[in-house]
């Protein structure tokens, strides 16, 4: 049983989101499955790519203990369904609260500023580590976010932010899974001469900036193909 574990792990987190967006009444999401798809797949195209070199690299590497043994560009079918299923199932919860609390946002002066602050840090943390490749890459990124959301002043973000913050609870669970905080060894292993060696529990703090930069930047990829889905 152990061998599905990474497997039920990708697919029990978006089976309930999925199965929501099928109710009718209210939200009703999956009227937008085509943009929606689109945007994930468009931006996991680039972190799968991400994937498969930092594996090679061994900057961290599957137990094969759980896994189903399936694997494509030295990715594990789980990886790959781990791009597809995981941003689906998070930002779900984004527009779900956005659907049913629609008035929390932070102000626009308030996310320039706190934009700025991370865009400062994340670059600070990328040029003084660059040796590291994890973290150079992850905070590197993360900072390349920032100043297009500095340049660009995307609204998206004034409630995004509040969102994430739930997210992080889904994420910390099936993320401190993977790490092996409840398992005899970890799903997915790192190699910590790559990174900070700094954890959360279990998980590398690089990858709650690598998990920010694949969800929201499917989102603003999101809303792009809706408003111009919206005006054609």
């Amino acid at each position: 049983m152990e061998k599905y574990l990474y497997l039920l792990l990708d697919v029990f987190s978006f089976l309930i989101p999925f199965l929501y967006s099928f109710e009718r009444k209210r939200l009703h999401f999956i009227q937008y499955w085509k943009p929606y798809f689109a945007a994930i797949i468009l931006v996991g195209v680039f972190f799968v790519g991400w994937d498969i070199y930092f594996t090679i690299e061994d900057v961290w590497g599957f137990n094969d203990r759980y896994l189903v043994g399936i694997d494509i560009f030295h990715l594990p079918i789980e990886e790959w369904l781990f791009f597809l299923l995981i941003p689906y199932a998070s930002n779900f919860i984004h527009y779900s609260l956005l659907y049913f609390f629609p008035s929390p946002r932070l102000g626009a002066k308030t996310v320039k500023y706190i934009s700025a602050l991370l865009f400062l840090v994340a670059v600070s943390v990328a040029i003084t580590n660059y040796n590291k490749i994890y973290t150079l890459c992850s905070f590197g990124l993360f900072s390349l976010l920032m100043f297009l959301q500095i340049i660009r002043n995307y609204s998206v973000l004034r409630r995004y932010l509040l969102s994430f913050l739930i997210i992080l609870i889904p994420f910390y669970i099936v993320n401190s899974w993977l790490t092996g905080s409840f398992t005899d060894e970890p799903i997915v292993y790192y190699n910590d001469m790559e990174n900070l060696g700094i954890r959360v529990g279990t998980i590398p703090v690089e990858d709650f900036f690598y998990c920010f930069s694949l969800l929201y930047g499917s989102v603003l990829l999101f809303e792009y193909f809706k408003r111009t889905n919206n005006e054609s």
